[in-house]
């Protein structure tokens, strides 16, 4: 950690924009003010921040995190396999866990993101319920870990936190996870025995607290589809809430007259959907060896009719995905190799697209926006996404709260010359034919 930060900024000095200006962007009060020429502005040299010609971005937001299950790969040594086996490897681990473990990895993991420059992270929290059995205390413990997390990193980044009930967990349990101040009510019914009717179990409960919603919806290659039954549901719902799908991995393989059915219901409803490439081309497609599926959603087809699209990471290191970067370059790219998208399509799914289904302001460098960039060595979106260079400026509410340098030595190649250095004569059996 470093002790000089973070550094208030009244000024970002020599930034490369997406659109090829180089420009100055003055900062006040952690929201951009003023956008011109490079070279023309000034501010004090503590709260200058000299880009050198970096590409600044919108910072990513992460709209879909398990915090409580990030980094713990190494500890349960999952099997490799499908969504099924992932739900009982954790399920056993989970019951094991105190509130100092998880908070701990939750910690070690949106430290990672902030430092690859997400601002702002999504995270799910379990409600412990076990298969019913548990105390409250116990249902609790993912919550008050993630609670205290969220308070320690508030002056960093922001951290939104849904309780993500099983079909097996009981309202009580619920209810006590959002009076510890979880913003949104989370689940996944795919999983019960009624899709439809936990989608309203759920729904109920936000109706009672006035929370968004962020259900994981339909994440199979088959199977139910509730997607279009919540969307129905909240279709007149007030406005000033969120309401979103997470993964809705069905939607991809559903016929065009299905899908274009479905999406309308979510256009109607102004629903997010969020599509977690990383995880999902993991765990869909155990059971296809051949002509295995891409696992996503269908993103096209859903920025086509303006559904609001967002991007995540998903899962980190733990038995639903092993590996992961906590980098939101790493979840564009495969939206651009996997999903069919243009580098530049694909990094507005994961900042600005984020930051909407979020629910967040604007940013970037724009006037009025909040100031959260992350400046790279760079020269386009495409050269970011390609290549995701490690040296990086992080700048969240108009602070510098992260920097990252590499250095790298590499040997000089050998230049040809006109006379060619002697060569080593051949044995004498390998010059004789």
């Amino acid at each position: 950690m470093d002790a000089m930060l973070p550094r208030p900024l009244d000024l970002l000095r020599g930034a490369l924009l997406p659109d090829g200006r180089l420009v100055d962007v003055a900062v006040e009060g952690g929201t951009v003010v003023r956008i011109a020429d490079a070279g023309t502005l000034r501010a004090d040299a503590d709260r200058t921040l000299d880009l050198g010609g970096r590409l600044l971005l919108t910072a990513p937001a992460e709209p879909h995190a398990h915090l409580d299950k990030a980094l713990s790969a190494d500890v349960i040594h999952p099997p490799l396999g499908d969504l099924g086996s992932a739900i009982a490897a954790w399920s056993e681990h989970a019951a094991t866990m105190t509130v100092d473990d998880i908070a701990d990895r939750a910690r070690t993991q949106a430290l990672a993101m902030l430092a690859a420059g997400t601002t702002a992270i999504r995270t799910h929290v379990d409600v412990l319920s076990g298969h019913g059995s548990a105390t409250v205390a116990e249902a609790t413990r993912g919550a008050r870990a993630l609670v205290q997390v969220r308070a320690e990193l508030a002056g960093l980044m922001d951290i939104e936190l849904v309780a993500l009930a099983g079909p097996w967990a009981p309202d009580e349990h619920i209810e006590a996870v959002l009076d510890l101040g979880v913003d949104l009510v989370g689940g996944a019914p795919h999983l019960a025995e009624d899709p439809n009717a936990d989608v309203d179990r759920l729904l109920a409960i936000a109706r009672r607290r006035g929370l968004g919603v962020d259900l994981h919806a339909d994440e199979s290659l088959d199977g139910p589809v509730t997607l279009d039954h919540y969307a129905r549901a909240v279709r007149d719902w007030p406005r000033d809430r969120q309401y979103s799908a997470g993964h809705a991995v069905r939607l991809g393989t559903l016929h065009p007259e299905r899908l274009t059915e479905v999406i309308a219901d979510l256009a109607a409803a102004d629903m997010g959907v969020i599509t977690l490439p990383i995880t999902n081309l993991y765990l869909q497609g155990w059971q296809h060896p051949v002509a295995t599926p891409r696992g996503l959603t269908a993103i096209r087809a859903l920025l086509d009719a303006g559904v609001r699209v967002a991007a995540g990471a998903d899962n980190v290191r733990d038995p639903f995905n092993p590996v992961g970067r906590s980098d939101a370059f790493e979840t564009a790219s495969l939206l651009v190799t996997a999903g069919h998208l243009t580098p530049d399509e694909a990094y507005v799914l994961v900042s600005d697209g984020a930051r909407s289904v979020m629910g967040l302001p604007a940013a970037g460098a724009l006037p009025g926006a909040r100031a959260d960039f992350v400046a790279l060595d760079a020269t386009s979106v495409t050269d970011a996404v390609a290549n995701a260079p490690a040296d990086r400026m992080v700048v969240s509410g108009g602070r510098l709260v992260a920097v990252t340098e590499v250095r790298r030595s590499v040997a000089a190649p050998v230049r040809e010359t006109s006379t060619p250095p002697a060569r080593s004569p051949l044995p004498a059996h390998e010059n004789t034919r």
